[in-house]
C-alpha cells in the first residue's frame, strides 16, 4: 500500500512541471480585450463602490447605536427592579 501511495505521489509530482510548460488557452478570435472597448461602454466603478462602502458604514452605525439604547434600557430596567427588590 505504501509503495502505491509512493508511486502516486512521485507520478503527479512529475506530471506537475510537465503541465506548467503547456501554452496558455488563446482566446476566442471574437475577444475584444477591455482596453480596446470604447469608453462609453465603461461603468465608472468608484461611485458605485464609495456608495456601497457608505451605506455599509451607516447601516452598521445605525445598528450599533440601536443596540446601545436598547442596552441602556434593559440596564435601567434592571436597576429598577433591584431597588424594589430591596
Amino acid at each position: 500500500m505504501r509503495l502505491r501511495m509512493f508511486l502516486l505521489v512521485m507520478v503527479l509530482a512529475g506530471a506537475w512541471p510537465v503541465r506548467a510548460m503547456q501554452q496558455p488557452p488563446q482566446p476566442p478570435k471574437d475577444f475584444v480585450p477591455v482596453d480596446e472597448s470604447a469608453p462609453g461602454e465603461q461603468i465608472p466603478a468608484m461611485p458605485l463602490i464609495g456608495g456601497a462602502y457608505g451605506f455599509i458604514w451607516v447601516a452598521v452605525f445605525g445598528y450599533v447605536w440601536s443596540l446601545g439604547r436598547k442596552l441602556q434600557k434593559v440596564d435601567a430596567e434592571i436597576t429598577e427592579l433591584e431597588r424594589r427588590k430591596k
